[in-house]
């Protein structure tokens, strides 16, 4: 059945919208990154959280769901969501703050590998033995992505770090996506934005005692935006799955390595050694065979 034109137009609009949530994502991170050579974890948390407040409030002022939408029948499904949402974005605030943006952006999609073995043991899930060597694909990718910091007589205790945290990101966000489903049942979109927001700012808010920058100059201005373009991808997101199936809009995730790539040989002169390099295309390799084998085990015969 050939799609009408109306139905066309809404699907490349939902491409590009999710082509430009996931470069939108990259700049996040870029600007994290930066910030994170004055500031610390929690005070990044906490700017990037609190300023994409006010996107994703204009956001459902725009779409008739304010003040509506800020009622929510799960608050205990939003703490569980935010919870694992907020421990994610420090893993990966983390991970940002000690590798190149081209690797711990592959490192982001171990999230659906991960969940592999993790269906497999505590859900008795049976996944086809592509999908099984696809995730192990993935985790072969990761001991290439390390094997630089163990090759010389000094190990390199900031990529150790930093992958660990990559990893570990992995298992949060999958526990994060789980909640995510379970909460879309009864919950907008924007409330469940909302209120990771909220939690997450106030999770970040709690650890000034323990030593903040003075935020000012270019630092201040890496914060700022960090929330502004987190929060501007969520809505660019949410408004890709209104306009095109998840499916179709899958494959446009992998853009991100390519804008992780330009961004570090264009602000900080640098591309991933070779052996790295080649870690993280099998990573998202990967991915995209496990996200191809759910499609194809979804599609209706």
């Amino acid at each position: 059945m050939v799609p009408s034109v109306g139905a066309s137009r809404r699907l490349l609009q939902g491409i590009g919208l999710r082509v430009a949530a996931t470069g939108l994502f990259v700049v996040m991170s870029l600007c994290v990154r930066l910030a994170s050579f004055d500031a610390p974890v929690g005070q990044i948390m906490f700017w990037r959280s609190s300023v994409a407040l006010v996107p994703i409030l204009l956001y459902l002022l725009w779409r008739g769901q304010f003040p509506r939408a800020l009622k929510t029948k799960k608050p205990w499904g939003h703490v569980k969501r935010s919870g694992f949402g907020c421990a994610s974005m420090a893993l990966s605030f983390l991970s940002l703050s000690y590798l190149p943006l081209a690797l711990a952006t592959a490192l982001s999609f171990l999230a659906p590998l991960v969940t592999i073995p993790i269906a497999a043991i505590f859900l008795r899930e049976r996944p086809s033995p592509a999908v099984t060597g696809a995730a192990v694909l993935g985790f072969l990718g990761v001991g290439l992505i390390l094997w630089p910091a163990f090759d010389g007589p000094q190990r390199d205790l900031g990529t150790l770090i930093g992958v660990a945290a990559g990893v570990t990101v992995a298992v949060t966000t999958a526990a994060a996506k789980v909640e995510i489903k379970r909460l879309t049942a009864t919950e907008a979109t924007g409330t469940i934005a909302f209120y990771f927001a909220l939690v997450c700012g106030s999770v970040g808010l709690a650890t000034a005692p323990f030593g903040w920058s003075p935020a000012s100059g270019q630092t201040l201005l890496w914060l700022i935006g960090a929330g502004v373009t987190g929060g501007c991808a969520h809505i660019a997101m949410a408004e890709a799955v209104a306009r095109a199936p998840v499916s179709m809009l899958a494959p446009f995730e992998y853009t991100a390595m390519l804008w992780a790539m330009l961004f570090d040989l264009l602000v900080f002169n640098l591309l991933p050694v070779p052996l790295s390099l080649i870690g993280a295309g099998v990573i998202v390799g990967a991915a995209a065979l496990v996200a191809y084998g759910e499609r194809r085990s979804t599609r209706p015969s």
